[in-house]
């Protein structure tokens, strides 16, 4: 499977889809990664899908000869990618490792197909400290997060789901991205965008230092009901 060069195609409308092929090099996966970015953040209610070619099982090696600044750019990415107002969908099949663990770590929904196998890139026997680590802390806790990383443990599709790594496992992935596309188009806003934010803070944030941050979404959703309620007794009362 080959990168989508084509980022105008959409499936429904809903927003931009593109086929990652992580063999690809950094740089070309780096720019493949913020020209989706630069294309949701023009749409309305995008939902972004992303396809995940499977690895080869027999290379886990990631990323090969590439500088700190490549990588500095690749991680920027994906961090645009994690903080779009818009959703985000990964679908994974296969062997998942390399470029293709960091999408799945920073999408919003994940959907599997029953082969997937998730597994850290290794380098000469020692995983790679990219921020994958930090994500896997993040999501699972530091004791499960430890267990994968200093045994380089792969992970099965059944245990993904366990962990709350994949939402969904499909036989049919396109009817299983169609159905997703059409029910998250409907949250896919920057109100989204605020809540994934609080939820990705909470963890490294202690209560006090996380409340004001709260309570100002809190305000913005208040503002938010209160002008609806307004428009809504002005239709009412039209003439």
């Amino acid at each position: 499977m080959v990168v989508d060069r084509d980022l105008s195609r959409s499936l429904d409308g809903l927003g931009p889809v593109a086929d990652v092929d992580a063999t690809l090099p950094l740089d070309q996966l780096t720019a493949l990664v913020d020209a989706v970015c630069a294309q949701a953040d023009r749409a309305d209610k995008a939902v972004v899908v992303l396809r995940l070619a499977a690895a080869d099982t027999a290379d886990r090696s990631w990323p090969g000869a590439v500088s700190v600044s490549d990588v500095n750019r690749w991680e920027r990415a994906v961090r645009r990618l994690e903080r779009l107002s818009a959703m985000t969908i990964v679908v994974a099949q296969g062997a998942c490792g390399g470029p293709a663990l960091d999408l799945l770590l920073a999408a919003d929904f994940r959907i599997a197909a029953p082969d997937l196998q998730l597994m850290l890139p290794v380098n000469d026997g020692h995983v790679w400290p990219g921020m994958a680590l930090h994500r896997l802390v993040q999501q699972l806790g530091l004791s499960r997060a430890r267990q994968i990383v200093l045994w380089g443990d792969d992970i099965p599709v059944r245990r993904a789901v366990e962990l709350g790594l994949v939402d969904q496992v499909a036989e049919d992935l396109p009817e299983a991205v169609h159905t997703a596309r059409l029910l998250m188009g409907r949250i896919s806003d920057e109100e989204l965008a605020v809540r994934r934010r609080l939820l990705l803070e909470a963890t490294a944030t202690e209560y006090d230092d996380a409340l004001g941050a709260h309570l100002a979404a809190c305000d913005r959703e208040l503002r938010r009901l209160a002008a609806g309620d307004t428009a809504g007794t002005a239709t009412e009362t039209r003439p």
